[in-house]
C-alpha cells in the first residue's frame, strides 16, 4: 500500500474545500496505531466540517469523519493486537487529528476502544458518535440519580441520531421515553423505536414564566435556545437535563429559579474529551444494558464511500431520519 483514498478537507483563501485525494500513512496525524477503515459515519459536526458551514477544524489539511470502525494493522501499543476490530468516535478526530473518511486511520492507542462483543463494525457505526453520546447522557443521569420510576423523559431533536438512539435507549431501560419533533411525518418512525409519545415541536407552549407546571422527570436536548429554555421552566423537582447540541441555538436565556427551587441539574454532555475510563465503561453499557434494539431502523441506510460529499446537505437542511453509515 503507497497511497490510498481520503476524503480530506483543506482551507484556500478563507474558504474550505473538501474532496478525495490520495494520501500515504506518511500524510497522517501521528499515531501508534494504523486501522484499515472498513465503516464511517455522517454527524451533524461532519457535515458543518466538510461544507465550511461551522468552524470544526482547528488545523488544515485533515481527513473528515468524527467516527471509524475496522481492524487495527499496526499497533505499538502491546494491548492492541493487530486484527482486532476496534472503533474510535471523537477524541479529536475531524478537529485535531484525521478522522474516519479514509481508507487508513493513524490514531493514539488511548482514543481506541475494541468493538463490544458480538457488535459488527456497521452496528458501531449505525450507533456511532451518536449513540455514544445519547448513551454518555443516560450514563451521567443515571449517576445523578435518576430511575424509570420518576417519570416521563422528554428527547428533543428525536428524529436525529442521537435522538433516535436515545428512545431506543430510554424504552429499553423502562423510562417513558417522550418524542419532541418538528416532522410531523415522522410519528410512526418514533413510537416504533420506543417513543410512547410524539410531541410537535411547533404546537408546544413554550412559557414565559420562570417556572411553569412540572411535566418532566428528565430530558436529553439536541435544541439549545427556546427550547432548552422551556425545559428548564417545565422540569420536576430533582430532574436531569443533558444538554447536547445546539440545533436551535446557542443561547440559553433562563433564571436560576428552576434550579433553587426545583433543584433542576442542567448536565453538559461532551462527547470529544470524554476520560478513558468513563469512556470505556459507555461502550460497555452500549454493548450491555444500554445495547439499542432498533438498529435496522434507526440506521437502515448505508451510502458507498463515493456518495459521500452528495450527503452533507441534507444534514444541514434538517431532513434526515436516524442514521447514515458509510462504508469506506
Amino acid at each position: 500500500m503507497d497511497t490510498f483514498r481520503a476524503f480530506r478537507i483543506n482551507e484556500a483563501d478563507g474558504k474550505v474545500v473538501a474532496g478525495f485525494e490520495q494520501i500515504s500513512i506518511g500524510e497522517l496525524t501521528d499515531g501508534n496505531v494504523v486501522i484499515k477503515v472498513s465503516h464511517s459515519t455522517i454527524n451533524y459536526k461532519d457535515a458543518l466540517a466538510a461544507t465550511g458551514a461551522g468552524k470544526i477544524l482547528r488545523r488544515y489539511p485533515l481527513n473528515g469523519g468524527i467516527d471509524l470502525a475496522g481492524t487495527v494493522v499496526s499497533s505499538d501499543d502491546a494491548d492492541l493486537q493487530v486484527g482486532t476490530a476496534v472503533l474510535v468516535n471523537g477524541c479529536g478526530l475531524s478537529e485535531t487529528v484525521d478522522g474516519g473518511y479514509s481508507e487508513y486511520a493513524r490514531v493514539d492507542s488511548g482514543s481506541v476502544v475494541a468493538i463490544p462483543d458480538g457488535m459488527s463494525a456497521l452496528e458501531a457505526m449505525q450507533i456511532g458518535t451518536a449513540g455514544y453520546t445519547a448513551a454518555l447522557a443516560i450514563h451521567r443521569m443515571e449517576q445523578n440519580g435518576q430511575r424509570p420510576e420518576d417519570g416521563p423523559v422528554v428527547v428533543t431533536g428525536a428524529t436525529g441520531g442521537v435522538g433516535s438512539v436515545a428512545i431506543d435507549m430510554l424504552d429499553a431501560r423502562g423510562y417513558e421515553a417522550v418524542a419532541v419533533t418538528g416532522k410531523a411525518t415522522e410519528e410512526n418512525y418514533l413510537t416504533s423505536i420506543g417513543a410512547r409519545r410524539v410531541l410537535l415541536r411547533d404546537e408546544i407552549d413554550l412559557g414565559k414564566r420562570p417556572m411553569e407546571k412540572a411535566e418532566w422527570a428528565g430530558a436529553i436536548d439536541n435544541l439549545g435556545g427556546d427550547y432548552l429554555t422551556w425545559l428548564t421552566r417545565t422540569m420536576g423537582y430533582g430532574g436531569n437535563i443533558a444538554s447536547i447540541g445546539l440545533a436551535a441555538s446557542h443561547k440559553l436565556e433562563t433564571t436560576v429559579l428552576p434550579f433553587i427551587l426545583r433543584a433542576v441539574c442542567l448536565l453538559g454532555i461532551n462527547s470529544v474529551d470524554t476520560p478513558r475510563d468513563l469512556r470505556l465503561a459507555v461502550w460497555s453499557r452500549i454493548g450491555g444494558d444500554l445495547r439499542p434494539r432498533h438498529l435496522d431502523t434507526i440506521g437502515s441506510r448505508t451510502i458507498g464511500f463515493d456518495e459521500l460529499p452528495g450527503a452533507f446537505q441534507a444534514y444541514l437542511d434538517g431532513t434526515v431520519t436516524g442514521r447514515v453509515v458509510v462504508e469506506i
